[in-house]
């Protein structure tokens, strides 16, 4: 992940078209140039999680086992 952790503020952050009228169970992601990352919508302060675009990719093309 980046060396610089980039400012929060300026990201474009978004939820999942999957999130509904439903406000309580929401993470939000943000794409950097490494990879995403990852918050929970009640706490856009932080913390975060910081995945490579290639888990991102495997994790949003898995299928339900």
């Amino acid at each position: 992940m980046p060396a610089r952790s980039p400012a929060l503020h300026d990201l474009a952050w978004f939820k999942s078209s999957y999130s509904g009228a439903n406000t309580t169970e929401c993470v939000e992601t943000a794409f950097i140039p490494p990879g995403v990352l990852i918050r929970d919508s009640k706490r856009p302060e932080g913390p975060w999680v910081a995945v490579s675009a290639q888990a991102w990719n495997r994790f949003v093309t898995a299928r339900a086992q």
